[in-house]
């Protein structure tokens, strides 16, 4: 089984996001959901099974009113998986971070 966390920071400003609603999904239902902290980071308590799983991000830019990410989960892959999200109000970059 894999965890899962993810850190979502602020460009325009130079600092974490805070309070960012996030819920992760598979096949359509909601496994859990959380908040950003006050730095800007989530951790989720569940272990992820393999296969395709979304984070969604409701981060209410003047553009973006939410992100949605897909990521794969493998049954060989590491322990835990961190999805980062550089986020500005018209653009936003991720990647598999460590």
């Amino acid at each position: 089984m894999t965890t899962l966390s993810t850190h979502v920071l602020d460009a325009e400003a130079g600092r974490p996001k805070v309070g960012v609603p996030v819920r992760l999904e598979r096949d359509g239902a909601v496994l859990t959901e959380g908040v950003t902290d006050d730095d800007g980071r989530l951790r989720f308590d569940a272990d992820l099974a393999a296969g395709v799983h979304r984070l969604v991000f409701a981060v209410d830019t003047p553009f973006y009113p939410e992100i949605t990410i897909a990521f794969r989960v493998a049954d060989d892959g590491p322990a835990h998986l961190h999805v980062p999200i550089l986020l500005s109000p018209f653009a936003f970059t991720t990647y598999r971070g460590s």
